[in-house]
């Protein structure tokens, strides 16, 4: 489980899930995320002015489970790892879903 190796992780996290993922418990991917951000020692606020100051993400969907499938789902979940990627490994402005603000 990759929460036991956090101390580790020094490259910024995107955790995605969805509530009814019956593979692995939401509660994986929330202790993961908590500990992400108590390791890490940054805020994760999501407005303000320290919005977005830790480099790890959490994007979570309430209604999908281990695959998110409805459409208008997926297509947020590629723009969200699309502009993760552009910005981590390319080190391009993102292009984040103006849904996500």
């Amino acid at each position: 489980s990759p929460h036991l190796f956090v101390s580790e992780i020094v490259t910024p996290m995107l955790v995605i899930h969805g509530d009814k993922d019956y593979r692995v418990p939401i509660g994986e991917a929330l202790r993961l995320w908590y500990e992400l951000l108590s390791r890490s020692g940054l805020p994760a606020a999501d407005s303000g002015p320290e919005a977005g100051t830790t480099e790890h993400r959490f994007l979570y969907f309430p209604s999908e489970s281990h695959w998110v499938l409805s459409p208008q789902h997926a297509k947020i979940w590629y723009q969200v790892v699309l502009a993760f990627l552009a910005d981590h490994v390319l080190g391009q402005d993102a292009e984040w879903p103006e849904t996500l603000g």
